[in-house]
């Protein structure tokens, strides 16, 4: 979405699309419900064209975007993403166990890339500030046309 923030994840063992995109797909629709059309922009990766990930789109009002073969840029805010999660945070730790990376993680995700850390490209705010922006003007716009 417009605000840069992180809604769905997972850390997973294997690349099963059950385990990486499956879940981390029903973690974002349950922090952030879908009530209008999403478009849906990933790379080309089999967890992304698999029907396992592909059923969990039925019926929902999803129009899934596949990079074209070779092109990283259309998935530049995420590949932006992991580059800064890896160089700030994974590559400065060696961790002891799954669960040890799967805190430091969460950490990151949950309480210092989406409510700590300002992005230039959202006037400088944090995502979950700029959520709350996009959220208020939406009602007042709302409120306008009654």
């Amino acid at each position: 979405m417009a605000d840069r923030k992180v809604v769905g994840w997972a850390l997973s063992e294997t690349m099963e699309a059950e385990a990486t995109t499956v879940a981390a797909w029903q973690m974002a629709i349950r922090n952030r419900p879908l009530f209008h059309s999403l478009l849906f922009h990933s790379d080309r990766g089999v967890p992304y064209a698999c029907s396992a990930f592909q059923e969990q789109l039925e019926g929902m009002p999803v129009l899934q975007s596949m990079s074209r073969k070779g092109n990283c840029w259309d998935n530049a805010v995420a590949e932006s993403f992991f580059k800064t999660m890896k160089t700030k945070m994974v590559y400065h730790h060696k961790f002891a166990n799954r669960k040890e990376a799967r805190l430091a993680v969460f950490e990151y995700i949950e309480s210092f890339y989406n409510r700590k850390r300002r992005h230039s490209a959202l006037g400088y705010l944090t995502p979950c500030l700029y959520e709350d922006l996009l959220y208020n003007q939406a009602v007042a716009a709302r409120k306008s046309l009654q």
